[in-house]
């Protein structure tokens, strides 16, 4: 086991991704209606041209372009109209010189046609001849065959996150399978002879499962596969079983609880046992969530968390996420939403120490203020009204009231 020293969250993270392979899941291919929030594999490359012919982005006449020069509504260039070209057809005729065709926006340019005249600048004589009032350059108000994406190119890379924009350009290419990263399975389990079940009644003494159903939450949002292990008591023996049934199902592991004060040890102890390297680090140099465990297993990232609520919720955002984003392949990391504000009292924090205080946030006079919630970490409900969280770098010893500061918004 490698020496527990207090590590800043930055240096925790790193040490665990340097243990790790990268994308250490594999692939798998899915039907296009299932890649919604999924990462993609390997690079995807268009099959086709797109649209794939060229087409006009306006209502008008395809024409030839050199046909318009110089025409003006004083002088305009009198064209005869060889046809009608209906949307989703393939015109069954070609322009000639003085020649034009009715098109509409979508529709597909004729051969020997390279530009479209918008109706606007045109006076329909009759059926078979137009005065076009303004001349037209070559491609003007077309869109190419291959202006959207050429055959051949990458049209997403490896290790994105599929959108539904993105889902749709695949569908747009004939795309009916992707190849996404395998999503990664998250064990959850529950230490604490207090911890009861949600549907129980409580006595004194005894608090029902919160964590269980945060961490299933924050994993599905992260892109894995929660499982439930259930409660185990404060038992070495019945953790180690437990967590050893889950290292074997799941690619990664969370324990909860049992990171200090009396029992610190055992969770430690157990996760060393469990594979090379072990625990990697026990503590981290924040506040809340101090007593986190993190380590790898055989190539497993395994977790002891602090049995907190609010230390739950910021140690998964701080630590599990980016591991799993790793294990995914994922390259485009989850941008956090930040709004400036200004803190409404003072704060104070410890030298060296990462704080991340929960804030709800109330407009004044057309300014945005941050009001601390300092509740203790226990206390779920100070997460519930939380508009979001301001992060003291360990550089500071505190924030005075006025201060402006950046809020991460709670999602």
């Amino acid at each position: 086991m490698l020496d527990k020293k207090y590590l800043l969250p930055k240096d925790a993270v790193n040490l665990l991704l340097e243990h790790l392979k990268f994308r250490s899941l594999p692939g798998e291919i899915i039907y296009l209606e299932e890649a919604y929030d999924r990462v993609t594999y390997e690079d995807i490359f268009s099959p086709e041209d797109l649209p794939g012919f060229h087409r006009s982005t306006v209502d008008g006449f395809a024409v030839r372009s050199m046909d318009t020069f110089g025409a003006r509504e004083s002088s305009p260039a009198y064209l005869n109209m060889k046809g009608d070209i209906p949307m989703g057809a393939i015109p069954n005729f070609s322009i000639s010189q003085g020649e034009c065709a009715s098109i509409a926006t979508g529709g597909m340019l004729p051969e020997g046609a390279d530009a479209v005249v918008m109706i606007e600048h045109v006076n329909v004589v009759s059926q078979d001849l137009i005065e076009v009032l303004r001349s037209v350059s070559p491609w003007e108000n077309v869109i190419f065959k291959d202006e959207d994406v050429k055959r051949g190119e990458i049209v997403i890379k490896a290790g994105k996150r599929l959108k539904p924009q993105d889902i749709g350009a695949l569908a747009g290419l004939g795309i009916g399978e992707v190849k996404v990263a395998k999503k990664p399975v998250v064990s959850i389990i529950l230490t604490g002879d207090e911890i009861i079940p949600h549907t129980e009644k409580v006595s004194p003494g005894q608090v029902r499962d919160v964590n269980s159903f945060t961490l299933s939450g924050l994993a599905v949002r992260a892109g894995a596969v929660p499982i439930k292990m259930g409660i185990v008591r404060d038992d070495y023996n019945e953790i180690k079983t437990r967590v050893d049934k889950a290292y074997e199902i799941s690619d990664l592991v969370l324990i909860t609880g049992g990171t200090s004060a009396g029992v610190k040890d055992m969770t430690a102890k157990v996760i060393d046992e469990l594979g090379s390297p072990g625990v990697l680090f026990h503590g981290v140099s924040i506040k809340p969530g101090k007593p986190l465990i993190g380590g790898v297993c055989g190539g497993k990232p395994v977790f002891g968390l602090p049995g907190h609520p609010v230390a739950v919720y910021i140690c998964f955002e701080l630590f599990v996420r980016p591991v799993i984003e790793h294990m995914i392949g994922l390259q485009e990391r989850k941008v956090k939403r930040l709004i400036k504000a200004k803190m409404a009292r003072n704060l104070h924090s410890q030298s060296g120490r990462e704080d991340f205080i929960r804030v709800s946030l109330e407009e004044r006079d057309g300014q945005l203020w941050a009001i601390p919630l300092l509740s203790k970490s226990g206390l779920i409900m100070s997460l519930v009204r939380a508009g979001g969280i301001v992060h003291i770098p360990s550089e500071l010893l505190g924030l005075q009231e006025g201060d402006e500061v950046f809020v991460e918004v709670i999602d």
